[in-house]
């Protein structure tokens, strides 16, 4: 398996439209052309965190300072947890107040919150939940059916679920929707089968994510390593990057027993914004998917459309807050991506006479 260079290229798309005139050098033209640039917004989910882990919340766009490549960035739009997403320019310009935000699953001691607090986590997101269903699992298949029924129930705010397994193959047992009912049904249909493609199901499960828009968030149950695939898992962290997905793994089984799958979930996590856990009972398992609604409600979105760079391979991104009172507090986000090749489409415009 190549080594692992987890890099990280996200974008979003903006189609700017160009008119050229029409020129008639004694030979009419056949039509206008439309020429289609497309430019590459940088989107970030940025966590900020003290040293116990708990969130700092109440930051505001001018107390983040972000770099790529060591080029200053002008933020472009800015949210805070499910906050509706707003441009930073029509933001009043205040004070911050940061406050801190201790996880509800240490408050709560590993017990699943209540469906008002799952709403508020995932508010307007598509989750991906991907299970393992290979021959490592099953001994414990059927309490990790329960431990994902379990998370799908207080799942109450997300706009669309989809459940898909895998072994050997990839199973849409539900595809994205919101009844939950459905996804229920197939998280019960689903049996154990054999040797195991993790990073196969993923990069699939990423396809078809690119498919909508929103927020997506990838949420994999796993028990074991990866030993049937045909895809190496920088190809999946890049996928992921590029579309802005992050990926929060579980594993039911602990770290040191297998160190090498347990390094490969810890740095595709980190690369696309994401968190590994290793959860070897039901109660770890709780927490590791408390641990994920209260990440994802406590993430600040923030996103620049980048200033001029030669640099068409890795760009380093680099995010700090400004002011000493805040200098203590660790940040976590992607640390960079890799531009999508610039793309300039021209069309003929058939509403101009022949």
């Amino acid at each position: 398996m190549r080594a692992m260079s987890f890099v990280k290229y996200g974008a979003m798309s903006l189609a700017l439209l160009l008119v050229c005139p029409r020129v008639d050098y004694g030979v009419r033209a056949q039509s206008t052309p439309r020429i289609h640039v497309e430019v590459d917004m940088v989107q970030l989910n940025v966590a900020v965190t003290n040293s116990k882990g708990d969130y700092v919340t109440g930051l505001k766009p001018w107390d983040f300072t972000i770099t790529e490549d060591g080029i200053t960035q002008k933020l472009a739009t800015y949210s805070e947890g499910n906050e509706p997403v707003r441009r930073v320019g029509d933001i009043p310009r205040e004070g911050s107040t940061p406050t801190l935000a201790a996880p509800s699953y240490r408050k709560k001691a590993g017990i699943v919150g209540g469906s008002e607090d799952m709403a508020a986590a995932l508010a307007g997101a598509n989750v991906y939940i991907l299970f393992d269903k290979s021959d490592y699992m099953y001994r414990g298949f059927v309490f990790a059916q329960d431990a994902i029924s379990d998370f799908i129930r207080s799942l109450e705010g997300p706009d669309r679920i989809a459940f898909y397994s895998y072994s050997r193959d990839l199973s849409r047992d539900a595809g994205l929707t919101p009844d939950r009912f459905a996804v229920l049904r197939g998280v019960r249909a689903t049996t154990a089968g054999d040797s195991a493609a993790l990073y196969n199901a993923l990069l699939m499960t990423l396809k078809d994510a690119r498919q909508v828009t929103g927020r997506k968030v990838v949420v994999v149950f796993s028990n074991g390593p990866d030993n049937a695939s045909m895809v190496a898992p920088e190809d999946v962290g890049e996928l992921a990057q590029s579309e802005g997905v992050p990926i929060y793994m579980i594993s039911t089984r602990e770290a040191k027993s297998d160190p090498a799958s347990a390094m490969v979930f810890e740095r595709m996590a980190a690369a696309t914004g994401g968190k590994a856990y290793f959860a070897n009972n039901w109660r770890d398992q709780q927490k590791a998917f408390a641990s994920i609604r209260d990440d994802l409600s406590h993430l600040y979105s923030l996103s620049y459309y980048p200033q001029a760079n030669v640099n068409r391979g890795w760009r380093a991104i680099t995010v700090k807050l400004n002011g000493e009172a805040l200098k203590k507090y660790r940040v976590r986000t992607r640390s960079g991506y890799r531009p999508l090749p610039t793309r300039t489409i021209a069309e003929n415009n058939p509403n101009v006479a022949q």
